[in-house]
């Protein structure tokens, strides 16, 4: 799609994704005890690289993020994990699979 004739905007998209893992990962990973490291850590910065290196698909304008940040949202009594990625730019163009890539 031609984008050339849009103006410059500001554009922040926010996503989120959720995974149940079991009561013995849930632990391991809020307790800093998996045997790989800080899995959370990881999984931020990894959410934040894969937003950057967007695109995953050749349809999608590459777009430089102005913001990139991913959080984590914890349920104990249902051990699950909720990430939530938001992206912004100026931009012709939306920063919405950026931010869906970065939960991932």
């Amino acid at each position: 799609v031609d984008v050339h004739e849009k103006a410059d905007t500001y554009r922040v998209a926010i996503a989120q994704g959720t995974i149940t893992v079991n009561k013995e990962v849930f632990d391991a990973i809020t307790h800093h005890t998996a045997k790989k490291g800080d899995v959370l850590g990881v999984a931020r910065i990894a959410g934040i690289m894969a937003a950057k290196k967007m695109p995953i698909d050749s349809s999608v304008h590459i777009i430089a993020l102005t913001d990139c940040e991913v959080q984590f949202s914890l349920d104990v009594a249902n051990h699950q994990i909720t990430a939530i990625c938001r992206t912004s730019c100026v931009g012709k163009t939306g920063v919405e699979m950026e931010a869906m890539t970065g939960v991932s």
